[in-house]
């Protein structure tokens, strides 16, 4: 007889097991954070630099890159999300500023199937990342002389997705797709 309850399911296996014997379900995925650090940024403040006459109304652009390598120790992977920010005034067009940072982090990652490894790379690591970039851009844009930009929550899902239409298009005209995705938020 077997040491393993049943609990009336069909078959002798665990309700919840999905036919799968108790022994053999996939490992958990272990994700760990090993590093975060600023790779490069810039702000420029124009409105300092050349001024700007009459009523301000700026208009924020964001464009978001992420890039992933993997590293040469054994599950350890960087991955960069680049962030530019750009204000400018609705009326004239005028820029405000310009915000250019890359964030980088390292990741150790494992137990994560190798055709589920890259969407995780480039959706889940970011969003890991975003909360200290949203910190960056409101404290860099508050000490260059602008109310503080809290940019809003970043769907890494839907850029990675469309990173994806973007090579199937790319393939289709018979081009090579880039590496990394690019969006704009």
């Amino acid at each position: 007889m077997s040491d393993t309850p049943t609990d009336g399911a069909p078959g002798g296996t665990p309700e919840g097991a999905n036919g799968a014997a108790a022994g053999t379900q996939q490992p958990q995925v272990k994700m760990q954070v090993l590093g975060q650090y600023i790779r490069d940024m810039s702000f420029e403040n124009v409105v300092a630099q050349k001024g700007v006459q009459g009523e301000v109304q700026p208009d924020i652009k964001v464009q978001v890159n992420l890039d992933a390598k993997k590293r040469s120790a054994e599950h350890q992977y960087e991955v960069i999300t680049k962030f530019t920010v750009e204000s400018r005034n609705k009326s004239d067009g005028a820029a405000l500023f310009l915000m250019e940072l890359e964030y980088g982090g390292i990741f150790h990652v494992e137990n994560v199937p190798d055709n589920q490894l890259h969407p995780f790379l480039m959706i889940e690591c970011p969003r890991m990342l975003f909360p200290f970039v949203r910190r960056i851009v409101s404290d860099v844009s508050r000490d260059g002389g602008f109310p503080p930009l809290n940019l809003d929550n970043v769907d890494f899902l839907q850029i990675y997705r469309q990173e994806l239409a973007r090579r199937a298009e790319a393939q289709k005209q018979g081009g090579a797709g880039a590496e990394s995705g690019s969006t704009d938020a």
